[in-house]
């Protein structure tokens, strides 16, 4: 759990302003767009090898696994979620006396809370796929170290076990980002 929570944290930290400035400004937007989008559609996997060529195996590599899964997502979506905003709404605070910088943070951010929070939530579920991912191909302990350790040992029920620790934790960890989008943002629907 410990590497699903660092590489999603690590990537939510620059994904979630990036994304906002993406999502706010063309100057950002035209030359990130490209790249973004070229890079989300490789495959993660085919990187594995890379990374521990040029991290090492250990939890870095790990790390690196679930954030390069996660933040090309979560850029795309999130800034999507800024361009959703109401223009209106961004017009109006332009005419209360709002700096176009300042409205970034303090109109377009509030007002794409709840879809950032749904974005952040979908992507975790990513997350803990990935971690699969890099544990069964480099790693000495872990959930997908431990299922492929049972494969070579023919122990179905340990793999099902492991199956069953990765659902229960992403469940664990869906309720608390709904719990945290009640609390943060009780207006939106």
């Amino acid at each position: 759990a410990k590497v699903v929570l660092l590489g999603f944290i690590v990537s939510s930290v620059i994904s979630v302003p990036l994304g906002l400035w993406m999502g706010t400004y063309r100057v950002v937007q035209a030359p990130l767009e490209p790249l973004v989008n070229f890079i989300r559609y490789l495959p993660v996997t085919s990187f594995v090898p890379l990374f521990i060529l040029w991290i090492g195996i250990g939890i870095e590599q790990r790390i690196a696994v679930i954030f390069f899964g996660t933040f090309f997502q979560q850029l795309v979506m999130i800034s999507d979620c800024a361009r959703g905003v109401s223009r209106d709404l961004v017009n109006a605070s332009y005419t209360l006396g709002t700096k176009r910088s300042e409205a970034v943070w303090h109109v377009i951010f509030p007002a794409a809370l709840p879809a950032i929070l749904d974005t952040l939530r979908v992507t975790m579920g990513w997350a803990w796929t990935y971690l699969v991912v890099a544990e069964l191909v480099a790693a000495s302990s872990g959930l997908g170290y431990i299922s492929l350790k049972a494969m070579r040992g023919f122990q179905v029920d340990v793999i099902f076990m492991a199956i069953a620790a990765i659902g229960l934790l992403g469940l664990i960890t869906d309720t608390a980002f709904r719990l945290i989008r009640a609390r943060v943002a009780p207006w939106a629907p």
